[in-house]
């Protein structure tokens, strides 16, 4: 099959530091190559992959200073991938509700992955307008603001299976908080309930410079005291270490998250996670397996006195069974299925073998098999 990933322009895929939404589109891009389909990511020219890149930017428009308006890359992105729309099978975007009226006007089938908030209320007519579009939750817990929106699956996140890796060599020594610092993440809660279960706390995030005052002004303060640890943004690479030697991963959540891809960061590494009950983590932690899911402080200060019940290596097993890249990629390809059977239409490559069978079987030499074959990828290609 051959598909298209469209990247949001803001990271690279995969991001250098922090970056959910452009870490997923790497982790589904490479499995799907492992898969075997033939993969075109449209994305930032700082991007690694082993699909083909068509760098739209030179470099991720976070590390590049003298962007000021990020709509304009992402408006030529779009346009570039409308004019090549022919020489795919699908078009997949993580650009929200943006490709919806561009795509619309052109014929090869497209989807989109739904990866933010959707508790919007200016988000509403633009999915009562746009029906036709088909999208992609990432939780069932997602959708529930937009049950008007045309929703072809629901396909959880996941990552490479050994990209992440417990290490026994790490004795676990504090609680971990890992991701963003915004007043919804509630890292002040996470501060809180490990100062009342009398353990250290390190905390390993970025601050967006729209939640600059937010930290300087209510946070800063707390990262003063004595329990408190404050690492900073760390890399991939980094994270193994970090959160296999945490007792749990702390995610007190106040808003309804999509999903939450630290908390399988953390399973992967057989780190128990303790969840506010909101958004999606009902759906992603197993209750008394995987974690523990609270709905306040106190409730988690108990839960943490309670993960000597968690085993770390069933904590991964669950990792593996529900959260692994190559799942997430074959869950995409059956939406991919789907969405292609809804509109009668034939994987191109299909479509290719089989002029180029009828041809060869019709000619009967060495010549017409070349001559079958060119005529294929033309046909292929105009499709």
């Amino acid at each position: 099959m051959r598909i298209a990933q469209i990247a949001p322009l803001h990271e690279a895929v995969p991001p250098k530091l922090y970056g959910g939404t452009e870490r997923v589109v790497s982790y589904l891009t490479e499995a799907l190559v492992e898969l075997g389909h033939d993969v075109t990511l449209f994305a930032s020219g700082d991007s690694i992959t082993a699909a083909q890149l068509e760098a739209v930017w030179p470099q991720a428009l976070r590390l590049d200073p003298k962007i000021r308006d990020t709509l304009a890359p992402h408006m030529l992105m779009l346009e570039q991938v409308r004019q090549r729309a022919d020489e795919f099978d699908i078009l997949h975007g993580h650009l929200d509700y943006s490709p919806f009226s561009l795509f619309s006007r052109q014929s090869t089938p497209f989807l989109t992955t739904l990866h933010g908030r959707l508790d919007l209320p200016e988000l509403q007519p633009v999915f009562n307008l746009f029906t036709q579009a088909q999208v992609v939750s990432i939780s069932d817990s997602q959708r529930s603001p937009l049950p008007q929106a045309n929703w072809l699956a629901t396909i959880y996140h996941g990552l490479p299976e050994k990209r992440l890796m417990p290490r026994s060599d790490i004795q676990p020594g504090y609680l971990a908080f890992l991701g963003r610092i915004s007043p919804e993440k509630r890292v002040d809660t996470a501060i809180s309930i490990a100062a009342k279960c009398g353990l250290p706390i390190k905390i390993a995030a970025k601050i967006d410079r729209v939640d600059q005052a937010y930290y300087d002004e209510q946070i800063k303060p707390l990262m003063s005291q004595p329990h408190v640890e404050y690492i900073g943004e760390i890399s991939e690479a980094e994270k193994a270490a970090f959160l296999s030697g945490a007792h749990a991963l702390l995610f007190p959540i106040d808003w309804p998250e999509p999903f939450g891809l630290v908390m399988i960061e953390a399973m992967a590494c057989g780190t128990p996670v303790i969840a506010f009950k909101r958004g999606s983590a009902p759906e992603v932690v197993d209750h008394g397996v995987s974690g523990f899911l609270v709905s306040d402080e106190m409730e988690a200060v108990a839960a943490v006195n309670r993960l000597h019940t968690v085993s770390r290596d069933t904590v991964r097993q669950q990792f593996e069974a529900r959260f692994t890249a190559q799942r997430m990629a074959k869950d995409y390809i059956v939406a991919y299925e789907r969405l292609l059977h809804q509109q009668r239409r034939t994987v191109l490559r299909e479509v290719a073998l089989a002029i180029a069978s009828i041809l060869i079987s019709a000619a009967g030499s060495v010549a017409a098999v070349k001559y079958a074959l060119g005529k294929s990828q033309i046909y292929a290609r105009s499709s």
